[in-house]
């Protein structure tokens, strides 16, 4: 894993607790902080781990970094000078002036890439040397079953505020736009996709209620 990777992960952990905990620091429930810092942790790399293990069984490699946004609208010259770190930026408005209640969590995004034992075998599954939208599309879904399993997991164990903001994660992760998993599973596989996405969107508004 690259040094920046790690930067960005820690960056991910960083603004997914602010987000899940700002609603708790209005109401002065501090001690909550630490709990909410703790459940970052463990949502953020159980996806990361989901993501990065399906990809060695395909044999390549993912590398994350903070989710950036470079165009704008569909016109050829509608992009940024500089790509926007949509990442922070989204996910602390929304929460910010929501006061808490919209914690959007789409913070990360990850590329993929081809490993030298993949290109060697060129044969049967691994026909096509290259990252195919399919290949895209189960790393990216497996991050989203992880983190769905790891909520019911939570649920069963009564830790209700590890399994909201688990199933908020998974379904901000799940918006198809941009380069976020969503998008890339949706072009890999619509069936996949729709599937996911009911699950998540059920298991979103039964939390709404815990």
């Amino acid at each position: 894993m690259r040094q920046q990777e790690i930067t960005n992960i820690i960056a991910a952990i960083i603004i997914l607790a602010a987000i899940a905990s700002f609603s708790f620091v209005i109401k002065g429930e501090w001690r909550a902080i630490i709990q909410i810092f703790f459940f970052s942790i463990m949502i953020i790399f159980v996806s990361i781990f989901a993501k990065k293990s399906m990809a060695f069984m395909l044999d390549s490699d993912i590398e994350h970094e903070i989710w950036k946004v470079y165009r704008y609208g569909w016109k050829p010259g509608g992009h940024f000078n500089k790509p926007i770190l949509a990442g922070i930026i989204f996910p602390l408005f929304f929460s910010v002036f929501s006061g808490g209640i919209l914690k959007i969590a789409s913070i990360l995004t990850y590329e993929s890439r081809v490993l030298k034992s993949r290109v060697a075998k060129r044969f049967g599954f691994y026909s096509y040397a290259e990252m195919t939208d399919w290949h895209n599309g189960i790393i990216g879904a497996a991050g989203i079953i992880s983190i769905l399993l790891l909520s019911i997991i939570a649920y069963l164990a009564n830790a209700e505020l590890l399994a909201r903001l688990s199933v908020y994660y998974a379904f901000s992760n799940l918006l198809p736009i941009s380069n976020l998993d969503g998008s890339q599973i949706f072009f890999g596989s619509r069936i996949i996709y729709t599937i996911l996405a009911v699950i998540t969107i059920i298991l979103a508004a039964y939390a709404l209620f815990l």
